[in-house]
């Protein structure tokens, strides 16, 4: 049965029939391919590939991008998602996409955390509209991001990617989201990015290398032709301009030298189709799925094995003919069981499976016979066990187990011991640390099963403080028997935040005996562009406390000042000159949830500085903060007073979380251009373990103070797709309901009313304005004039009708 569109439901519905049970796909919402990302312009860099492609493409986007900021005007959260959301149409349409499905989530604010995405989006619901915006559209490939908490990847791209896996698996499967729709099987699933060596210039469809030589990997040179006689690179860099709330619109030009344009790559993570990694270009991503041909897929029993075992490979495929399969030199086969040779290294290995001229691959991973490995931070850990879970066992692991050491300090680093041999094992574990560690002597592991572990601490001491913070600290762990894996180390800074005398006098100046203590350099780069002088931006910072506050004083040296924001616009302050003080009040947060950010401006357009908490655990003004500041020809100077008491927490005295950042704006158009700070990683204002550490001398916090943080303050406030007139024009286009939500029961307008089975809110769209009607069964009078209707009952379904 296909599915009614809005106008033939309502006559079924006035004529007393119920609707489907279960809505089919209209065939103008049939596609051949789906980009799967977070928030507007997240499909920017995949637009030259899609629009080489040629294909009937569309966008999924689960949120407006309500919590980034706006270069182009004060609106914000559901004003700016309308804003975000015409962007993004305008962007993807000079790739030929015309279909843009938002599930109005909310863009809450920067994280590196999917857990906490998750918290906000929720799992099961959001995964069930991109089921049914699978299931309704029907694409053969499905494009999307990196799911792993990768150093820097943002929490919601890592959250957006989990969703397209899992519905890659969900979608094909009959018994799973019965009402969002006919299972439909994707036939292949790439997420964007390689990780590896690239070059540029045509050469680079086949000429770059994986990390990972098991990676299956192609690339698409944005140098072709397009319309217009434009490349690909030209399009797609005057697609990117139409961001221009987020800053985008004075990018500079795509090279015009063909050897200095780029690819974009895209790496397999799962298919139903046979492929051939031989087969590179745009032509290589379509092998198998479009045209669909027939399904072939191949998986072992087990994904890793260890020297000398055997894996028995299944082949799933709709084509005639004898299954044959070919491993790895020094593999043996027999049959659909083959044996890793005794020597057999470490490391991803693929097995290809051949039916007549058709093949597909299955990946295992050969480890040591005992594997140590070190404590993870959680969200790595839950990634792992999501990979695993979901079935994609081949994406655990891909992230490089770190850890951070205080410059000078010592921590404990627990190791985990897994015996993944058929036999039981014992021996010895050891830590080989980099020059400037001291620790890691071996230590025994008792006898263990095949599948069971045992947990040992190694105490890491850092002995030489000169070395460098923002690098990993590559280190091997070593187990008897035989085997070897990698980890890191990373140095943060320290300091001791000593107790001042008096309480300092906020007034932007360092008083005598105010701040006794150390001064911070806060001056090396994390993001943006490199400083072209210390007098184009760097800075130092000093800190104290006194009774129960704690006192920063921050002098930033910049040349050049950037836009002066309103006071009643003290927020997101990335776009312009700024300082951020982030506090982990006990040095063991997981993302900033749990932790107090705050920012300050040192000048506004009203004349003086303003204050502003971003990204933590109650984003928003900042109770009880005093701030001043001192602008000077050349440089400003902020200070800030913080009650202990307004941190989500008691502070442990002994491992305070402390960074200091400055934001460097040299532009009058909202956006910054560099970052500077104390500890420097990309993407170190979400991520609290590489915060510098700080012990707060003599201080002991008052008794009853809580010791957990309280549950954050998250902003979910997003636009609804009933209440967005581009949102609506295209369901009605497509005859699907707005927000990928189950349908209700279709609506009509008809002669100024709006006729509709049952009770409701109605989004009009008219002449006069928006109005919001509250609706009941039978019919509501409309305003004057042609009107575009946005209808959501009291189950979560929606419809849309014009008239």
């Amino acid at each position: 049965m296909r599915k009614l569109v809005a106008g033939s439901a309502a006559l079924v519905l006035m004529a007393g029939l119920a609707p489907p049970a279960v809505a089919e796909p209209a065939p103008k919402a049939d596609l051949d391919v789906l980009f799967v990302g977070a928030h507007p312009d997240d499909e920017a860099s995949t637009l030259s590939t899609i629009g080489q492609l040629g294909l009937k493409a569309g966008v999924v986007t689960v949120t407006r991008g309500e919590g980034g900021g706006n270069a182009v005007g004060p609106e914000e959260g559901p004003a700016l998602g309308l804003i975000r959301e015409a962007e993004e149409r305008k962007a993807v349409g000079r790739a030929g996409i015309t279909d843009v499905f938002n599930f109005d989530k909310a863009d809450f604010y920067y994280t590196v955390s999917s857990p906490l995405t998750e918290q906000a989006w929720g799992h099961q619901r959001t995964l069930e509209q991109l089921v049914r915006v699978i299931r309704q559209t029907r694409p053969e490939i499905v494009l999307t991001m990196d799911p792993a908490p990768s150093p820097g990847n943002h929490g919601n791209h890592q959250y957006a990617a989990r969703l397209a896996f899992e519905a890659y698996t969900a979608a094909a499967d009959p018994a799973k989201f019965r009402e969002a729709g006919r299972a439909w099987p994707v036939a292949k699933l790439f997420t964007t990015g390689l990780d590896g060596e690239r070059t540029t210039g045509p050469d680079c469809v086949a000429n770059f290398t994986p990390a990972d030589p098991a990676d299956r990997v192609w690339g698409v040179w944005a140098g072709a032709t397009g319309p217009g006689g434009k490349t690909w690179a030209q399009i797609e860099r005057e697609a990117q301009r139409e961001y221009a709330s987020q800053g985008w619109a004075d990018r500079p030009d795509a090279p015009t030298d063909p050897a200095k344009i780029a690819c974009d790559y895209f790496t397999l993570a799962a298919s139903r189709v046979p492929y051939r990694v031989e087969n590179r270009g745009a032509a290589g991503i379509l092998d198998g799925a479009v045209p669909m041909g027939p399904t072939l897929s191949a998986t072992a029993d087990r994904y890793r094995v260890t020297a000398g075992e055997r894996v028995t490979i299944d082949v799933d495929s709709s084509a005639p003919g004898e299954v044959t399969l070919s491993a790895p030199e020094g593999w043996t086969v027999a049959g659909r069981t083959v044996t890793v040779p005794a020597d057999a290294k470490p490391g991803k290995a693929r097995i290809r499976a051949t039916v007549g001229s058709d093949s597909t691959e299955a990946l295992v991973e050969v480890v040591p016979p005992v594997v140590a490995t070190q404590e993870q931070l959680p969200q790595v850990a839950q990634y792992d066990d999501w990979a695993r879970q979901a079935g994609f066992p081949d994406r655990a692991g891909e992230v490089l187990p770190v850890l951070t050491v205080p410059s000078g300090g010592t921590r404990d680093i627990a190791v985990t011991v897994r015996n993944e041999s058929p036999v039981p094992q014992r021996g010895t574990v050891s830590l080989e640390l980099p020059a400037g560690f001291a620790g890691g002597q071996a230590q025994p592991y008792p006898e263990l099963a095949p599948g069971a572990t045992h947990r040992v601490t190694f105490p890491v001491r850092n002995t030489d403080t000169g070395l460098a913070p923002g690098k990993d600290y590559t280190y091997r762990l070593h187990t008897s028997p035989g085997g070897a894996t990698t980890a890191a180390l990373e140095i943060v800074p320290a300091t001791a935040i000593p107790r001042a005398a008096s309480a300092p006098a906020v007034d932007g100046a360092a008083g005598e005996g105010e701040y006794p203590g150390a001064t911070l350099d806060v001056s090396a780069r994390w993001e943006g562009d490199d400083c072209e002088s210390a007098a184009d931006c760097s800075g130092t910072a000093t800190l104290s406390w006194h009774d129960d506050t704690l006192y920063a004083l921050v002098d930033v040296t910049d040349d050049v000042a950037g836009t002066k924001l309103a006071t009643a616009d003290c927020k997101r302050h990335w776009r312009t000159d700024a300082v951020e003080l982030a506090i982990d009040p006990r040095g063991r947060s997981e993302n900033t949830s749990s932790t107090y950010k705050l920012a300050v401006l040192p000048a506004t357009a009203d004349g003086g500085p303003c204050a502003f908490r971003d990204a933590d655990n109650a984003q928003g003004p900042a109770p009880g903060v005093r701030v001043a500041a001192k602008v000077r020809e050349g440089g400003y100077t902020v200070e800030a007073a913080i009650p202990m008491e307004q941190l989500p927490g008691a502070v442990d005295p002994a491992a305070l979380g402390l960074n200091v950042l400055v934001y460097d704006s040299d532009t009058q158009d909202k956006t910054g251009q560099t970052r500077i700070g104390w500890s420097t990683w990309g993407g170190v204002q979400g991520d609290p373990y590489r915060w510098g550490r700080a012990t707060v001398d003599g201080y002991t916090p008052p008794p009853g103070r809580p010791v957990e943080p309280p549950a954050p303050k998250l902003p979910l406030e997003a636009l609804a797709s009933v209440d967005s007139p581009q949102s609506l024009e295209q369901s009605i286009r497509l005859g699907l309901p707005p927000g990928a939500a189950p349908a209700a029961r279709s609506i009509r307008v008809r002669d100024g009313w709006l006729y509709a089975a049952e009770r409701g809110t109605a989004y009009v769209f008219a002449p006069s304005g928006r109005h919001v009607l509250q609706v009941k069964p039978g019919r509501t009078k409309l305003p004057a004039g042609p009107v575009l209707v946005g209808f959501a009952n009291t189950r979560g379904g929606t419809a849309a009708a014009s008239g």
